[in-house]
């Protein structure tokens, strides 16, 4: 279920960088791992980095859900890509948190985690 999951991620990201190998999409998250040594306070901006290297999250903290959907549809099966796009889109709202980047995202993960916890994506 996980490499679905996954997957999932590696379809996200060729929306916004079409020609990302899975040696690239790995090598990005090692970085990213890298970048912000992951304990439980900086796991959370662990998700920053991921939703902000697939510009899922912008610097101004806005989550673009629709280019989300997007690249979910227009990558993933259908059976994914349906229960997906509705999580994403139940959580075009989750951040509520405008003064910390690395909470804006792990608002968002939670949402999407709990939203469908089945279905959840992010590393």
């Amino acid at each position: 279920m996980k490499f679905i999951l996954l997957l999932l991620c590696m379809f996200l990201v060729t929306h916004r960088i079409s020609s990302m190998t899975v040696k690239q999409f790995n090598a990005t998250r090692n970085w990213c791992g890298i970048l912000v040594k992951i304990s439980r306070k900086l796991r959370v901006c662990y998700i920053h980095c991921i939703l902000n290297t697939y510009n899922l999250l912008n610097k101004d903290l806005i989550f673009d859900w629709e280019g989300g959907i997007k690249a979910l549809k227009g990558n993933a099966p259908e059976s994914i890509a349906e229960p997906g796009a509705v999580t994403i889109e139940n959580c075009k709202d989750a951040i509520k948190t405008r003064n910390d980047k690395c909470i804006a995202a792990m608002e968002v993960a939670k949402c999407l985690h709990d939203d469908n916890p089945a279905n959840y994506f992010l590393p």
